[in-house]
């Protein structure tokens, strides 16, 4: 019988559309990346070190604060609709509405949070906290995700990028000094890249008729998913708590280039684990999950020993390339470098659980 894959090859080959989904979604993070990196560096050229600092710390809660909106949906609402696309109206009403109250409580957490521990440019951090709100409306690019179809998605994001970069040139050619509305600059960019990921996707979603009765069960399959993605990030991005009280902010700033040196690094994974995701969901039905991941897991591994392994003696060269004095968290990155080995390790058989 014909998979839905409609491929001539054997069943646990991988499709080529999952490495080209991801070779696609890798060349928009670099994209991407190449747009935070001259972010980062205007901001810290006009940015008093301890100011940087406190704007790194607070991209840092922005990603923690994303994984925690999302609190797994993204990947179940794949799960329950790649192989059954009828399901995605009442799939993504569930999901929408998980998100909201994830959006509303990160809102109250963060922005509160800044107004209550007295940080500087408070209001601002508090308008910049809307922005998690708006991955209610990223949930349609569900139908993208199935049909491992990355074009629009990346395209759009790759815009967003750089448009914020050109809200963070706009403040830096006007020598803005205040942490809190680069943050808000880099907050709006992500916003639009939500609005306008709904607006593509939307003519592609299915039509229903009449009120959409929100599938059951989704909270509780995607909670642990959830979870599970929020303690990740908690503890990727949980040492800046401990660096800002013992070191300070400046120190703060220098270690959290080298953090996104890491996170630059293990893209990777995370994107052949997102692509592969509807692929691994049908292999799972047909009993081949085991040799699907097989095909994938390894070479992931061994590609990220070689290149960590080729970095490992130049750290502090890679660091200083950014800006003088950002060497000093060479030694950082080098127990980062060891850490993304381990991602690597792990991210197929992380998926394999998702599914």
């Amino acid at each position: 019988m014909q998979t839905a894959d409609r491929t001539d090859k054997p069943p646990e080959e991988v499709p080529r559309r999952v490495w080209s989904g991801t070779a696609l979604q890798v060349l928009g993070r670099f994209w991407g990346a190449g747009c935070t990196l001259a972010i980062l560096w205007l901001a810290s050229g006009v940015l008093a070190p301890e100011g940087f600092g406190r704007l790194t710390f607070y991209l840092a809660l922005f990603m923690w604060l994303d994984a925690l909106v999302m609190l797994g949906t993204g990947p179940i609402a794949v799960q329950r609709t790649a192989a059954d696309p009828e399901q995605v109206p009442a799939v993504l009403a569930a999901a929408r509405r998980i998100r909201l109250w994830g959006g509303l409580f990160g809102f109250a957490l963060m922005g509160g949070g800044a107004w209550l521990f007295g940080e500087e440019d408070a209001g601002w951090i508090l308008l910049a906290s809307l922005y998690p709100l708006t991955h209610v409306l990223e949930l349609s690019i569900t139908v993208f995700r199935n049909r491992i179809s990355w074009g629009w998605p990346v395209a759009v994001r790759a815009l967003a990028s750089a448009m914020s970069l050109i809200f963070v040139t706009l403040l830096w050619r006007r020598e803005v000094t205040q942490p809190g509305l680069y943050l808000v600059a880099i907050a709006a960019g992500s916003t639009l890249a939500n609005v306008l990921l709904h607006l593509v996707a939307r003519p592609h979603l299915p039509r229903s008729t009449g009120p959409v009765t929100p599938a059951r069960g989704i909270l509780r399959a995607a909670l642990p998913l959830g979870l599970s993605a929020t303690c990740a990030q908690t503890y990727f991005y949980v040492d800046n708590l401990f660096v800002r009280a013992l070191e300070g902010d400046e120190a703060l700033g220098h270690y959290n280039v080298g953090v996104r040196c890491m996170s630059w690094l293990i893209m990777l994974a995370s994107y052949v684990s997102f692509t592969a995701l509807p692929w691994f969901t049908r292999r799972h039905r047909e009993g081949a999950l085991g040799p699907a991941i097989a095909r994938v897991g390894p070479r992931l591994a061994m590609l990220a020993g070689v290149l960590c392994g080729v970095l490992w003696p130049w750290t502090h060269e890679l660091l200083e390339l950014f800006r003088p004095g950002f060497g000093a968290a060479s030694s950082s990155l080098r127990w980062l470098l060891g850490a993304s080995v381990a991602v690597y390790a792990g991210a197929m058989f992380s998926t394999g659980l998702v599914v």
